[in-house]
């Protein structure tokens, strides 16, 4: 397949939005007419922003009216989705929701995150290096070994190297798959990058995988959590700070945790926030079953030297002699999953961290052991709170904190409140079993 708009008739590109519930949705056109379709786009619609993950529109204040276009950035050269066994490959792009005379429309998840991205770049100089670590379900899958046997990764190879050669077309960078410790559950990773190309490289390999997997005829669920009693699928987003050269602002080995005063400060506004984040970065209603103490996800706001019951952990470095940890050094943000946009989760990271930059604050408490295990004076003590239990108190949080409440602008908030309203009332009237069933359809 070229592309540079020429090709077969047959040949297709698609100009992708990853949607408020982190699904891509678009619209697809022959290859030859890539050239000019990427000034002039494809046309999309408003109301499109209350779709709910199950594909119903949810009441908004858009109805019919009103027209935008999926434009790609000019410099993309998009990502290749490659077909196997006679299937034709396509040509994606991920797209800006812009309106028809060309100026960013509010309401666009991508669009969230640039933001961001340019005022922490505009205020401190920094801009955010991150990877997102993905856990995925293949429910269909023939496994009996068990959790990182290499029986069990032997049995879908072909499938699971099929993956690794996408992403290295894609330019992903993977670095590791694995067959994880769920039941049928895998991992697989990326080497980081900067800004906004994170959450491109999540969008796609999300893509990639399940494209893949229907062609190998196993399915891939990025569902957050199959069965309450069971082990759940999270996003970790591995991620530092970096200065407009690259280089790394994370790190200050004299300093408690080994990690920089500036970078604390991030992190304190992540952790204050934390709560209302969640109906950004967990936003299903199943999300919560995951986020639970004692289940290694993350419970409580609390920072934590690798440990894995905290929201935010300090991650591990190779310090053997010889090995420099400053470039190394990084956090992971433990409390999203695949359920949210990754542009959403990357914008509403980038925020609050922005908040504990422009105030200072100060570093918080490094929490050693499970915080479950903490009593109530303890935890008011070290200004620890339990994450939302469900996503209807999640929203609850996103509404009465006003300054995450802020960040969406006035169409996305309006959007982002009627789909999970919507979703909420359609979800809320199934049976427990249905409804984890219901996500693991549309994830």
């Amino acid at each position: 397949m070229s592309e540079q708009g020429s090709g077969r008739e047959t040949d297709l590109a698609i100009f992708l939005t990853n949607d408020l519930s982190g699904i891509s949705r678009g619209r697809a056109f022959p290859l030859r007419d890539l050239a000019d379709r990427r000034s002039s786009g494809v046309g999309w619609v408003p109301a499109n922003l209350a779709i709910t993950p199950f594909g119903s529109i949810g009441p908004n204040s858009f109805g019919p009216v009103g027209d935008l276009r999926l434009v790609p950035d000019l410099d993309d050269d998009g990502f290749r989705m490659p077909g196997v066994n006679g299937e034709p490959d396509l040509l994606g792009f991920l797209c800006n929701i812009v309106e028809t005379d060309g100026t960013p429309w509010e309401g666009c998840s991508r669009g969230f995150a640039k933001r961001a991205l340019a005022d922490l770049e505009r205020e401190f100089g920094f801009t955010i290096k991150a990877s997102f670590e993905h856990e995925f379900f293949l429910t269909n899958a023939v496994l009996a070994k068990g959790a990182f046997t290499l029986a069990d990764f032997r049995a879908v190879q072909g499938f699971l190297g099929a993956v690794i050669a996408a992403m290295i077309g894609a330019g992903l960078e993977p670095e590791n798959i694995l067959r994880e410790y769920g039941p049928q559950q895998f991992e697989v990773t990326m080497k980081p990058a900067q800004g906004l190309g994170a959450a491109n490289r999540a969008v796609i390999l999300r893509d990639l995988v399940r494209d893949l997997a229907r062609q190998f005829s196993v399915n891939a669920c990025f569902s957050p959590i199959l069965d309450p009693t069971s082990s759940g699928s999270g996003v970790h987003v591995h991620f530092s700070l970096v200065d407009q050269s690259g280089k790394s602002v994370t790190a200050d080995p004299a300093s408690a945790g080994g990690v920089s005063a500036r970078a604390k400060s991030f992190v304190a506004g992540v952790l204050r926030h934390m709560p209302a984040l969640c109906a950004l970065t967990a936003p299903s209603m199943i999300s919560y079953a995951r986020l639970t103490p004692h289940r290694w996800s993350a419970g409580f706001n609390c920072f934590g030297y690798r440990n894995r019951e905290a929201g935010i952990r300090i991650c591990p470095v190779n310090d053997s002699p010889g090995k420099s940890t400053s470039e190394q050094t990084h956090f992971e943000f433990r409390a999203a999953d695949a359920t949210a946009s990754p542009y959403m989760v990357l914008g509403a990271l980038v925020r609050a961290g922005l908040e504990g930059l422009r105030n200072n604050l100060l570093a918080p408490p490094i929490v050693e052991g499970d915080p479950a295990d903490l009593g109530n004076e303890d935890l008011k003590r070290l200004n620890i709170r339990r994450l939302p239990t469900s996503l209807e108190e999640a929203m609850a949080e996103l509404n009465a904190d006003t300054t995450v409440k802020s960040w969406l602008l006035p169409r996305m908030q309006d959007g982002y409140f009627a789909l999970k309203a919507a979703e909420m009332k359609q979800v809320g009237a199934l049976e427990d079993k249905d409804r984890y069933e219901l996500y693991a359809r549309y994830y």
